[in-house]
């Protein structure tokens, strides 16, 4: 998992790494800019997210479709005192951290004293095929992209919420 705070950053440095963001999400939605021209966060709607992710957790589809083959962008706002147990991707994940603040870890099983604080204004990607976790303290909102079709492989399969009654 690479990830980049850029609060800690020069403010020149800082500027160029809000263009390239602000730039590659602006890209991302050029291609449905007739459909979507803009996205403001009170115009998001906000919706359950897929079981394969656990409860409480909810999306709103900016860009793409997630479970389509092409380039997606979704928002994913996940409550305080939630958790993603460990596990991996089939595919690269992209990640911004938008409000609060996301802990990650690398590893088979949650670990909730390693887990890596990324405060508001961090990126992270999540490598395919690597085992890692997240965990949050507070509400935390972030932006997720990457080429479809999303998919979680939990590293013990008791976790995995599409197996729970």
């Amino acid at each position: 998992m690479k990830v980049v705070n850029i609060a800690g950053l020069q403010p020149w440095a800082r500027a160029i790494a809000r263009c390239l963001i602000a730039a590659c999400v602006g890209f991302s939605m050029s291609s449905v800019a007739a459909e979507h021209p803009l996205q403001t966060d009170e115009a998001a709607q906000w919706g359950d997210a897929a079981p394969m992710l656990p409860s409480g957790a909810k999306i709103a589809v900016l860009s793409g479709n997630p479970r389509g083959e092409d380039l997606y962008t979704v928002g994913l706002k996940f409550p305080a005192h939630y958790a993603i147990p460990a596990h991996f991707h089939p595919k690269d994940g992209h990640l911004t951290i938008l409000r609060g603040t996301l802990f990650m870890g690398i590893g088979d099983k949650l670990d909730s004293k390693a887990g890596k604080a990324l405060p508001m204004g961090s990126f992270a990607i999540t490598p395919a095929g690597v085992n890692h976790y997240a965990y949050t303290k507070d509400e935390v909102i972030i932006l997720l992209h990457g080429m479809g079709p999303v998919d979680f492989r939990y590293v013990d399969p008791a976790d995995d919420p599409r197996n729970k009654k």
